[in-house]
């Protein structure tokens, strides 16, 4: 019997999508029709489509690290225009790294039967990759297609999903 999956769509928010963005992914732009095509195929198929978010305070210590990005209420925090969540989908609001930190996503999958996680969106290596071990660690399978994750270097988005194809591997 086939795993109830669930599509994760992370941080493809305006201030991750968009030129000129405090926290502009380039790569994201060329990753939004692999995405859509996606979120579509999920749609049809009854699969969960659900949305990551990061959606920061004005004084999030996060921008210690990073510029001010995806403060809560703003445009930069919206999801982007040709991937919109529609009715039945899910936003999960998130303020650190991984999906699964300080969230009720757990929850929510668990209370679906979700098994397996199809993530994608961006960065690889930071976002993708910290919700993937997190999922990982509570027992999902993962799958981060390619063609539907971006990173802010090659180096980084190639390290990233070598992490996850060698390291995440399904537990039998």
């Amino acid at each position: 019997m086939a795993r109830k999956k669930a599509l994760l769509v992370i941080d493809m928010l305006n201030d991750f999508v968009r030129e000129g963005a405090p926290l502009e992914v380039p790569e994201t732009r060329k990753i939004i029709p692999n995405i859509a095509k996606r979120i579509e195929e999920a749609r049809k198929e009854g699969i969960p489509v659900i949305y990551l978010c990061d959606n920061h305070r004005e004084d999030d210590p996060e921008f210690k690290v990073w510029p001010r990005h995806a403060v809560k209420g703003t445009k930069g925090a919206e999801v982007v225009e040709e991937l919109r969540p529609q009715p039945g989908d899910m936003v999960v609001p998130k303020v650190s790294y991984s999906g699964f930190f300080q969230t009720d996503l757990d929850e929510r999958l668990k209370s679906l039967e979700v098994e397996e996680l199809i993530l994608t969106g961006c960065v690889t290596n930071i976002c993708v990759l910290y919700t993937a071990v997190d999922a990982y660690m509570r027992g999902y399978y993962v799958d981060v297609p390619e063609d539907s994750v971006a990173a802010l270097n090659p180096e980084d988005h190639r390290f990233a999903l070598r992490q996850i194809k060698e390291v995440l591997k399904p537990r039998r």
